[in-house]
């Protein structure tokens, strides 16, 4: 299976992912080589990596798994260990997690002595078809999604689909959703290929996702302009995955469970303001409604979670931008909602 080439580096699937690691390594002579683990991936993943790796590893540093953790203070105690263990400007990050992981494992990496170079190495599915793809690092500002980071791009991404199989079902359809965004962004016969499909895990479907971001990616690296078009259903559904989070009584939504209920309302927003049909509106609902249980939302909810909106990145202005559709396989950026539209979206949401 042929790699995916992005502007400064690539994405290797399997024994390409292999070899490709050994290879740069042996090339590159890195000072220190580090591993960044949390407590699963260190049990369910570092024995395989370790076993296919070459080189000999300097230090492993374990984080804690999860989203509540994605913040400041966890770099601090990753930047304080690489600086005890003697890490250099020559020194390699191998980021080797989801995408808490690799967000968080790339920005440290690019801020440690001003930057050192960093590989990821994604075994959640959300992470080798989105977060570990197109160099956003960063972490969480309390509740709010990636507020602090930078864009700085890995040496290489490697994907080894048979990580997934360590994951608990409720993971791997997270990261389907990202999956299904990228049909609804880009490929309408991709999205219908994948409504049918029973198992997220086939390297073929992997391969297409991280092939449409890198394309989208490549054109934009830095979000001026169509990179714009893969926050279709964050805006929404960062601020209902900030708000659960943020919530005791509310259970704790995972990235692709939150940004689901946001291409729904999305898509709503679409059917009334860029032509989405109506029978596509109601595809869009229907699939993800296959496969994401209904969260209850009442109208106190509907309002913290609205509130939130203003702290989304795509702002300008005071304005907030949403990415909606014109049709499946079709987005367009920056459309500004009209607020009575909101309630009206929920209200799909719930019907």
């Amino acid at each position: 299976m042929e790699s995916v080439k992005s502007q400064s580096y690539e994405v290797f699937l399997n024994e390409l992912g292999e070899a490709a690691l050994n290879q740069h390594v042996a090339k590159h002579g890195y000072s220190k080589i580090f591993v960044l683990v949390d407590e699963n991936t260190r049990k369910f993943c570092l024995p395989q990596f370790q076993k296919m790796f070459e080189h000999s590893i300097d230090d492993i540093f374990e984080i804690a798994s999860g989203e509540e953790n994605k913040h400041i203070q966890t770099c601090l105690k990753v930047w304080e260990f690489l600086s005890n263990e003697d890490g250099d400007r020559k020194s390699l990050l191998i980021n080797l997690g989801g995408g808490v992981l690799t967000d968080l494992g790339g920005f440290v990496a690019s801020t440690f002595k001003r930057g050192i170079h960093f590989i990821n190495i994604p075994t959640t599915l959300l992470s080798m078809v989105d977060a570990s793809i197109g160099g956003k690092t960063g972490v969480d500002l309390g509740a709010l999604k990636n507020q602090i980071g930078v864009i700085n791009q890995p040496q290489m991404v490697l994907v080894f689909p048979e990580f997934l199989e360590t994951l608990e079902p409720r993971q791997v359809t997270s990261g389907f959703a990202e999956m299904l965004k990228h049909g609804l962004i880009k490929e309408q016969e991709y999205w219908e290929q994948l409504k049918t499909k029973e198992d997220f895990k086939d390297a073929s479907s992997i391969q297409k996702s991280i092939a449409i971001k890198n394309d989208v990616v490549t054109q934009d690296p830095t979000e001026k302009g169509i990179r714009k078009i893969l926050n279709y259903g964050h805006t929404l559904g960062h601020a209902i995955e900030s708000y659960c989070l943020e919530n005791y009584d509310k259970r704790t939504l995972l990235h692709g469970e939150a940004i689901a209920i946001g291409m729904i309302l999305e898509g709503y927003l679409s059917h009334e303001l860029t032509g989405l049909s109506k029978l596509a509106l109601d595809d869009i609902k229907q699939t993800f409604l296959k496969h994401f249980e209904k969260v209850e939302f009442d109208e106190n909810d509907i309002d913290s979670i609205l509130k939130l909106l203003k702290y989304d990145k795509k702002n300008s202005h005071g304005d907030i931008n949403f990415v909606l559709l014109q049709s499946i396989g079709i987005a367009v950026t920056d459309i500004k909602v009209p607020e009575n539209l909101f309630e009206k979206a929920f209200a799909y949401y719930k019907e």
